[in-house]
């Protein structure tokens, strides 16, 4: 089975991350994308993310419709703070028969040289790659690799930081987060 890693906080997960990991689950090879659920990002600060369970539940409400999409907790037993390549190594052993790929957006492509051991993850994983609104193309060192799939999935501007801060506000966000989401948000008093 072919299946594509799609990592994030998902703090929280919203109509954005739906319309890529479907798009790409409809319209490239892989057989599923799995959410991967990150308990946390070396880059983010630990304090803004909701608990780890949380955030997994909200990605069982949004992908339970979708046979393709599941959610995945993968990383919640590995050490903190972790790295992509040792979660891909621990799939790989836990699931041999899989060939797991990574999806990202174009804008993490840019910084892709920066993470530990990216040679191995490019020796051994495809990755697809989404498009970013950015000021003209972002050119990278990989472009012309032949593991890099550029996937025209649609361009979805939709950031979990900003729906944080509008429901810190009172603004009503609803349509931008799968129904299911936003009920099991407002009933939690999430992001208040």
């Amino acid at each position: 089975m072919k299946v594509g890693l799609y990592f994030g906080s998902f703090n929280p997960i919203n109509i954005g991350h739906l319309v890529i990991g479907n798009y790409i689950a409809e319209q490239s090879d892989l057989d599923q994308v799995w959410f991967v659920v990150t308990p946390h990002n070396p880059f983010k600060k630990k304090s803004t993310l909701l608990d780890n369970y949380q955030r997994l539940e909200m990605v069982y409400l949004a992908t339970k419709d979708y046979p393709k999409l599941q959610p995945c907790d993968i990383e919640f037993n590995l050490p903190q703070p972790n790295y992509t390549v040792n979660t891909l190594i621990y799939l790989q052993e836990k699931y041999p028969k899989h060939d797991f790929s990574l999806i990202m957006g174009e804008d993490n492509l840019k910084g892709f040289h920066k993470w530990k051991n990216f040679e191995v993850i490019l020796e051994n994983h495809h990755i697809y790659v989404y498009p970013r609104i950015s000021e003209g193309p972002i050119e990278t060192q990989f472009d012309n690799h032949k593991k890099v799939h550029r996937i025209d999935a649609p361009i979805m501007e939709l950031s979990s930081t900003y729906i944080r801060s509008a429901i810190k506000k009172g603004i009503n966000i609803r349509p931008m987060l799968p129904h299911d989401v936003w009920v099991y948000l407002d009933q939690m008093n999430f992001y208040k």
